[in-house]
């Protein structure tokens, strides 16, 4: 029998909305197994949360593969399009890695690509060769580059200066149920021109505090002290070992408001949440950042954080978006 033979024929099924709860299970046995094989996440918080929000309603499309004529199959690869208002379509793909190489990717994208969504932009987190070959394959080509930073404890301890804050300026935790509006504002100002985090909504703010990872102490509003106002954040995240990866800390998102730019707030806020993380006994650091915000690379670096891996999103050569 020839390899050719040996290779398996897909059946791929589409899903319009959140998935049933059997399936969503399904997936997220997926995109653990990926994440402890390939160190990466294959799937944004963002698509995890929306994958569970019951009114994902037209916002969100799964397709899903297994092998043919095997109804019981287990799953073997999924790509999901999150469709939004402020950053048109977004494609994540994630094949089991007990199978790849075997067309699971390919019955996917050749699926995706029939749906003839306009604009369609994909992440591949890690920007593994498999991920890069594939979408060479379909005409795709490297638009966005989102950089990981690590920053280790001894790093920490030898690069992070003393916290100082600006003066007139009061450091204190979120509180759920008095905080939320005046945040949501603060980002919205802080975060005009990026596409995701600007466009954050009361309903993502919930869903984030509804996680287990949440944490308000962790989460460290930079207020005036004369009358109250919010004008930065840092809000930490810790993720639990997966498997041999230990826990990490994450600079999950700092934000500054117009009016408190200038006052040195912003690498004041970065301090404070990596005090609290190193505090927490945590061996390492990370943070993402835009490979092209060069004030904000020039800064974790001097911080003593290092370039640790990458994200890198791609679009149709006929399509690449403005960025």
């Amino acid at each position: 029998m020839t390899a050719a033979q040996h290779t398996p024929t897909w059946s791929v099924d589409r899903v319009e909305g959140a998935p049933s709860p059997a399936a969503l299970e399904e997936i997220h046995r997926l995109a653990s197994a990926a994440t402890e094989a390939d160190g990466n996440p294959p799937l944004s918080e963002q698509t995890l949360v929306t994958l569970r929000a019951q009114d994902a309603g037209d916002r969100l499309l799964v397709v899903t593969a297994r092998t043919s004529g095997q109804q019981e199959s287990e799953l073997a690869g999924v790509a999901v399009i999150t469709r939004g208002a402020e950053d048109g379509a977004v494609l994540e793909l994630v094949v089991a890695p007990d199978g790849r190489g075997e067309g699971a990717g390919t019955a996917l994208i050749e699926a995706v690509l029939a749906e003839g969504i306009p604009g369609l932009r994909g992440w591949s987190h890690g920007n593994h060769s498999a991920a890069a070959d594939l979408a060479a394959r379909f005409g795709f080509e490297p638009v966005r580059e989102l950089w990981r930073m690590r920053l280790t404890r001894a790093a920490v301890e030898q690069s992070v200066p003393a916290l100082q804050l600006p003066e007139g300026v009061a450091l204190r935790a979120f509180v759920r149920g008095q905080d939320e509006d005046a945040w949501l504002a603060a980002n919205a100002a802080a975060f005009a021109h990026h596409p995701e985090q600007g466009a954050t909504t009361r309903a993502d703010l919930e869903a984030r505090m509804d996680e287990d990872w949440f944490d308000a102490d962790g989460f460290l509003l930079a207020v005036r002290e004369e009358d109250g106002t919010l004008l930065g954040f840092h809000w930490t995240k810790v993720h639990p070992a997966v498997g041999a990866h230990p826990p990490m800390g994450e600079v999950y998102v700092v934000g500054v408001t117009p009016e408190a730019q200038g006052m040195g707030l912003g690498k004041a806020l970065t301090i404070a949440g990596i005090e609290y993380l190193h505090g927490k006994g945590l061996q390492a650091i990370m943070l993402y950042v835009d490979a092209d915000n060069t004030a904000a690379v020039a800064l974790y670096r001097k911080l003593g954080f290092t370039r640790w891996d990458v994200d890198v999103m791609y679009a149709g050569k006929a399509q690449q978006p403005t960025l």
